[in-house]
């Protein structure tokens, strides 16, 4: 049962709602369609046909993680975060009502108090093993790339290969359509565009920053976008970029300090999800320009463009490069 009495000691914090739940009743509580560790269930956070997500335990820490949207890689805390767009603090406030852990002096006693299961033993799971069979570029994959303006160099450059077979450990599965696997020093994403239910496999995790060995020792300007293909798209445009592996990723302080030490300007260029009443895309950008004092742009709704790729796919280089020039503040120089 939850904790209904205050101590003078305990307060808002992760420490102290882990000292009375646990990770696993969190996940419990909020992702109802969780029963089981590793057990793959459907989720509620988006349209998922077929059951893509699994709860596994990551350093010693439950992590959810949706094989069909890598984006959707959350700890607990980011899990109700993004649930209910709430921040870091009003989430805590959320459990500690929800589970009356009596932390916020608002919580109070009632029969619908979430359910707890104590501790629980848990054996970590082993990084998958993602291997691939690579074919020979053609004709469609040129114009599948074409529509962002990327080309073969630019792909190969950055690990970008075209397959046509791929084992998550000793599982085979067929390539149906064009699919492709971004390199990671041997950490893998296999990409399949052309899929609805199953466009994403990845065994990468959050060290693993994407456009990173790509990058110029200092320049001008850095963009921290959403992808790889967002990645690669600026770097037509002529820009330094990279991407984490999350949208809701948090970026670790060391390597903004990073950042900031080779480049002038550190700009977030994150999805503007127009189409969702809660823009997950421009919430997280405004907590990781809050946390980092970082300068914030995005795609203007009337592109009908979440990103840089949509805005060039739609309408080419020329309006995405003036799209870039008016939107970062008067004074800064976009010249590399």
């Amino acid at each position: 049962m939850g904790v209904t009495t205050r101590k003078s000691e305990d307060y808002l914090h992760t420490d102290v709602v882990l000292s009375k739940i646990t990770e696993y009743d969190i996940f419990r509580f909020y992702c109802p369609h969780f029963k089981k560790l590793g057990v793959k269930f459907k989720s509620e956070l988006r349209s998922d046909s077929s059951p893509t997500v699994s709860i596994i335990v990551w350093k010693g820490r439950l992590l959810y993680k949706d094989f069909g949207r890598p984006d959707h890689t959350f700890n607990c805390w980011g899990y109700v975060m993004h649930k209910y767009s709430l921040g870091f603090r009003e989430s805590l406030r959320v459990i500690s009502a929800d589970f009356n852990l009596g932390l916020t002096g608002q919580d109070t006693s009632s029969t619908s108090i979430a359910k707890t299961y104590g501790e629980q033993e848990f054996e970590e799971k082993k990084q998958s093993r993602i291997q691939i069979k690579k074919r020979d570029w053609d004709i469609t994959d040129k114009e599948f790339w074409k529509q962002f303006c990327i080309g073969k160099e630019l792909l190969l450059k950055f690990g970008v290969s075209p397959i046509k077979y791929f084992w998550i450990n000793e599982t085979r599965f067929k390539c149906y359509s064009n699919s492709y696997c971004f390199d990671f020093n041997g950490n893998r994403k296999i990409y399949c565009p052309y899929e609805t239910d199953h466009k994403w496999y990845s065994n990468t995790n959050k060290e693993c920053i994407q456009g990173y060995n790509q990058l110029l020792p200092r320049g001008k300007i850095i963009f921290l976008t959403s992808s790889l293909k967002d990645v690669m798209c600026l770097a037509v445009l002529g820009y330094q970029a990279i991407a984490l592996q999350s949208e809701m990723q948090m970026p670790e302080e060391v390597l903004i300090k990073e950042l900031k030490s080779r480049f002038v300007r550190v700009v977030v260029l994150y999805d503007n999800d127009f189409n969702s009443k809660d823009n997950p895309g421009q919430m997280m950008a405004g907590k990781i320009c809050d946390e980092h004092t970082l300068i914030n742009i995005y795609i203007p709704t009337e592109y009908q463009s979440k990103d840089i790729s949509d805005l060039i796919k739609n309408y080419g280089l020329d309006v995405a490069n003036k799209f870039i020039k008016n939107s970062l503040p008067h004074g800064i120089s976009i010249l590399q």
